[in-house]
């Protein structure tokens, strides 16, 4: 990642001067930012990977949500030059030349950062990383903005009028500043532990799948991210009559599960709770000495009763 930004970086500022044009140099600017990015993520990537200690107890993955949110500031400051430098060019315009160079130029850096931005995210969502996904979606929007600056220049180069130069290159301006704030606000939620519901839902699906009679109900559901760890919180409620090590087995059945089943390395923390009254109309556990009413029916588990810290009941 680091070594093609510094490539992308040489080609795109040698297609700026050659061509002096405005929007090209919106495009060149924009690659400092993936050249930095970059270098910052290799070092977070390193941290990340860093083993547990008694400091970090939930290990350094949330260093890749940092690193987000500093290549999210570094992409505003280069948005916010861009849109500064358009609109002074048109008080000092300055000539454009070679513009068929930097369209074949730009055709070719598009082209390229498509597929690092893709291979990018591909292998993010394999190792869990949102660095790597935040990275690859960085590429691939520079892509969008590579058609639309090729489109730009094709336009120029036959119309003869430079000044649409400095448009393109403000238009530009504010679609890589809203980027930047995009990535901004993914890292501030992700450092604060925003609920991520693709990841609950999934947790839900396959407990539900796959759950036990013995499982009368699970709740006060939570997942939170450490880059590309996973830790799990949650209640399950059992049969009271159940020995310990009965129990003990059941919750690390269930634990089990979630780690065979979810992406990356898992860690999870279930309490057990024994099973109240209340819990007999749900609880599908056969011929049960303790049963205080008959079994009514077996409650479908969904975010809305997995996540409050309350049994489950049919009341």
């Amino acid at each position: 990642m680091l070594m093609f930004s510094i490539v992308l970086l040489v080609i795109k500022f040698s297609a700026y001067i050659i061509t002096h044009s405005n929007a090209i140099l919106t495009d060149a600017l924009e690659s400092i930012i993936n050249v930095v990015a970059g270098g910052f993520a290799l070092f977070s990537v390193y941290y990340a990977s860093q083993p547990k200690d008694e400091k970090h107890p939930y290990g350094h993955g949330k260093i890749e949500y940092l690193s987000v949110g500093i290549e999210g500031g570094l992409i505003i400051i280069a948005g916010g030059s861009i849109i500064v430098k358009s609109i002074m060019a048109f008080f000092h315009p300055t000539e454009i030349s070679s513009i068929d160079i930097g369209v074949y130029i730009s055709v070719f850096a598009g082209t390229a950062n498509y597929f690092m931005g893709a291979y990018l995210i591909k292998q993010g969502k394999l190792k869990n990383s949102s660095l790597m996904v935040a990275d690859g979606k960085h590429l691939v929007s520079d892509t969008v903005s590579s058609v639309g600056l090729v489109i730009g220049l094709i336009v120029i180069y036959f119309t003869k009028l430079n000044w649409l130069d400095n448009v393109i290159a403000i238009l530009f301006g504010f679609y890589i500043f809203v980027t930047g704030f995009k990535l901004i606000k993914e890292s501030v939620n992700s450092l604060l532990d925003e609920a991520d519901y693709k990841k609950l839902n999934q947790v839900v699906e396959i407990l539900n799948k796959n759950r036990s009679e013995k499982w009368i109900d699970m709740h006060n559901l939570r997942v939170l991210k450490y880059g590309a760890h996973l830790h799990v919180d949650s209640h399950i409620t059992l049969p009271w009559y159940e020995k310990l090590e009965d129990s003990h087995l059941e919750v690390t059945a269930v634990e089990n599960l979630i780690k065979d089943k979810l992406e990356g390395e898992v860690e999870f923390f279930i309490h057990a709770d024994p099973c109240l009254p209340d819990s007999c109309p749900i609880c599908s556990v056969k011929n049960c000495a303790a049963r205080r009413s008959e079994f009514v029916k077996q409650l479908d588990w969904t975010l809305e009763n997995m996540l409050p810290d309350a049994k489950h009941t049919l009341k």
